[in-house]
């Protein structure tokens, strides 16, 4: 009986660190564990004992690349618990907060952790070297991105324009209409990274696990909606911690979610595949031009599935500030009181819930943050599982590299769900 063992320092274009641990015996996976051994961060203990006040400006920092999701979801939540209820303007101005955001990441992503590895490139120098104009296009539409958090945040990383109730101000006229003309003359960048995608050599491979997203009656989902999966769920917020259960294992400082025992999968394919029939017209004939079969259980179909999520933030982002009008007051006032508040919006990477218990005097008494990369991590798990048995006859280095792209493939934000990537195979 012969042995192969591999090994590889740290896992490359990814946010975090961590190690992947494999065993395979008589052409099967005997063992597998995505190891996450980042320290955790107690974020979740920082905000016992804070004022509603600083809650927004604290979330912003567990991470650098989607500040808004942590913001959003927590105002959310803050705001149920104190019975708020904000204006339509201060909603909109939220829904073009988050499309900032949904570019900038997405656009990153796709450029520059993903594009390597679908084009056979090591990194993205080696990829700009060789295609730089795809990596001009991806950095002109995070740039685009970033500049719409920043006229509503302040800047661009970790923002501090949010407020529970709204914003501190509100962009002027001329800022947004500024924005505006650079957002029509992106619309053939965004149309162009949608065919391009759908015309990359993919992997061709079937995955079978509960879509899980937001759905909202009338608009794709961002920061509203109900949680529901392509099998059938449908929750509120606040039935979140009956429906999902989250478990420690030992191989992982990040928590593995559940639904009903088994993994999940959330994320861009997960909401474009509840929420076909939400798309926008433009977004809509644009994916029914690519000829692609929608919804999709191939997990590589998620970069076209953000691609496209980059057509539906610039669409939307134009149609709000084609309406756009300063308002009178950029928020609403917040008295606080005793209880408890949950919300769910959808975060780059999938949806990210939060909870707030408070007192009289709006200090938080409890905090529970659950991100997506940690309700992703069963399902990567599950993925590599099938990915290296698919592939057994693969070189170590060959499988490597496959399975290192299968893990980018979700986008993880490691450091995030730790409340990856050394490599160990052992065949037998």
């Amino acid at each position: 009986m012969s042995e192969r063992h591999i090994e590889v320092p740290v896992l490359t274009r990814v946010e975090g660190e961590g190690a992947l641990y494999v065993r395979i015996a008589d052409r099967r996976v005997a063992e597998l564990r995505l190891n996450i051994f980042e320290p955790p961060r107690f974020f979740e203990k920082f905000l016992e004992g804070r004022s509603w006040k600083e809650i927004p400006d604290m979330v912003a920092r567990i991470c650098g690349i989607c500040p808004v999701a942590y913001q959003m979801s927590a105002v959310h939540a803050i705001e149920a618990a104190f019975g708020a209820v904000i204006t339509p303007e201060i909603r909109q101005l939220r829904r073009l907060y988050y499309c900032g955001e949904w570019m900038e990441s997405h656009s990153l992503h796709i450029h520059l952790l993903a594009a390597p590895d679908f084009l056979g490139f090591p990194d993205a120098m080696a990829l700009a070297q060789k295609h730089p104009d795809i990596v001009r296009r991806g950095m002109r539409l995070q740039a685009l991105g970033n500049s719409i958090v920043s006229l509503l945040g302040g800047r661009s990383v970790h923002p501090v324009g949010a407020r529970v109730g709204g914003f501190y101000r509100a962009p002027a006229a001329a800022a947004a209409a500024e924005l505006l003309e650079r957002l029509r003359a992106a619309l053939p960048d965004a149309e162009e990274l949608v065919r391009w995608t759908a015309q990359l050599e993919l992997p061709a491979v079937i995955r079978h696990a509960p879509f899980i997203s937001l759905r909202h009656a009338e608009e794709y989902p961002m920061n509203e909606g109900r949680i529901v999966s392509c099998d059938g769920l449908s929750i509120g917020a606040d039935e979140f911690e009956t429906y999902i259960e989250e478990r420690q294992v030992p191989h992982s400082t990040a928590l593995h979610a559940t639904l009903d025992g088994q993994p999940y999968w959330v994320g861009p394919l997960a909401r474009l595949n509840n929420n076909l029939d939400h798309l926008p017209a433009a977004s809509a004939r644009l994916l029914r031009a690519t000829g692609m079969v929608w919804p999709s259980r191939n997990p590589y179909h998620s970069v076209v599935a953000r691609a496209l999520e980059i057509h539906i933030a610039l669409t939307e982002a134009i149609a709000i500030l084609e309406h756009y009008r300063v308002p009178d007051q950029a928020y609403v006032e917040i008295e606080p009181r005793a209880g408890i508040g949950m919300a769910c919006t959808e975060a780059p990477r999938g949806i990210l819930w939060q909870r707030y218990e408070f007192d009289d005097a709006g200090i938080v008494k409890k905090s529970r943050i659950v991100p997506p990369t940690s309700q992703n991590q069963a399902q990567i798990e599950a993925d590599l599982r099938a990915s290296v048995e698919e592939n057994m006859d693969l070189d170590d280095a060959a499988l490597r590299a496959h399975l290192e792209a299968g893990i980018r493939n979700y986008d993880p934000c490691i450091s995030c769900s730790t409340h990856f990537l050394n490599l160990t195979v052992e065949r037998a």
